[in-house]
């Protein structure tokens, strides 16, 4: 029996992953792209959390929330900082998983959000970006150490 009910949520759990947009739905690139795959990946491991309009991901909309990564339509990344922030779970290492995917997956999801973060940002998407609050660290928080300088 109680194999039955994990089982029977294990399946109402999926269902309602796939009814979120996760997938191919929302993704834009080309499927002929190089990108294409990078983005099949980005919108499985990182929509629920970041927002990449390329990707149909609109992780992002709640951005005082504690889980909600980047608006990566707003910031722009380069290949080297994308891989970083895979490998090492972001850059403050609060709330993404480190390795969320790895070898050649992570890089495929890292050349994509080079070519395509930051559609939004203009000029000066990243300088902009670095002026926001990070949402991972509470507001009261004290900022001593590296992340307050």
């Amino acid at each position: 029996m109680r194999a039955v009910a994990i089982t029977t949520l294990a399946i109402a759990a999926a269902l309602s992953l796939s009814a979120c947009g996760f997938g191919e739905e929302g993704i834009t690139v080309s499927k002929d792209s190089p990108d294409y795959e990078g983005a099949e990946l980005f919108a499985a491991n990182c929509a629920g959390c970041h927002t990449l309009t390329p990707a149909g991901a609109l992780g992002t909309g709640n951005r005082g929330t504690r889980v909600q990564g980047p608006n990566l339509d707003q910031r722009t990344e380069t290949y080297k900082s994308a891989l970083h922030a895979i490998q090492n779970g972001g850059f403050s290492g609060a709330i993404m998983p480190q390795n969320i995917v790895v070898g050649e997956e992570a890089e495929k999801v890292a050349r994509f959000v080079a070519d395509y973060a930051g559609s939004d940002a203009g000029e000066a998407g990243a300088e902009a970006y670095s002026q926001e609050t990070d949402a991972s660290v509470p507001e009261d928080a004290p900022t001593t150490g590296t992340f307050g300088e």
